[in-house]
């Protein structure tokens, strides 16, 4: 790209670090450098990602305590067992989807590359987030003794416009 044949072509070289190195002579812009050049955005999804897996967790042990369905030392148990998976699955789901909106969209303009991985890294997460809640918080059915809650074990104070 603007280079004479058999001139010294710039090396990129990936340092230890998240951050690309141009081994290009000191004042020679390249402009077919498109990396990144912060560590944020990856750290900001795991962190954000954890984040919804901690409030999932905690949303769905309060949805159990509340109905009394599942609370039990084995439901418990199981909940526990999870704190440290569920927080991890959701970074590790941020992180994917992270780097799915950056393949989607190479060549689409500056806006767009910045936002459609943010936009994928929320959305992702949340949806995970309210699945946990939908399939380990509620389980339906299941014979709850605190009598505050339907048969279904949805608390009363969770809103009816999202399902569960």
């Amino acid at each position: 790209m603007g280079h004479a044949p058999g001139a010294a072509q710039p090396r990129r070289v990936r340092s230890l670090s998240c951050h690309d190195v141009n081994t290009a002579k000191p004042g020679v812009a390249n402009p077919a450098d498109r990396s990144s050049a912060s560590c944020l955005p990856w750290a900001a999804s795991a962190l954000f990602g954890a984040a919804m897996g901690c409030a999932a967790w905690a949303l769905t042990v309060w949805a159990r305590a509340y109905c009394d369905a599942g609370y039990d030392a084995g439901g418990r148990l199981e909940l526990n067992v999870l704190l440290p998976v569920v927080p991890g699955a959701g970074a590790v789901v941020a992180l994917l989807a992270r780097a799915a909106g950056r393949r989607l969209a190479p060549a689409a303009p500056r806006a767009i590359r910045a936002a459609l991985p943010t936009v994928l890294v929320i959305v992702t997460t949340v949806c995970l987030a309210w699945w946990f809640f939908a399939a380990r918080g509620t389980l339906a059915d299941y014979p709850g003794d605190s009598g505050l809650c339907p048969a279904n074990n949805v608390p009363p104070g969770w809103p009816d416009w999202i399902p569960a």
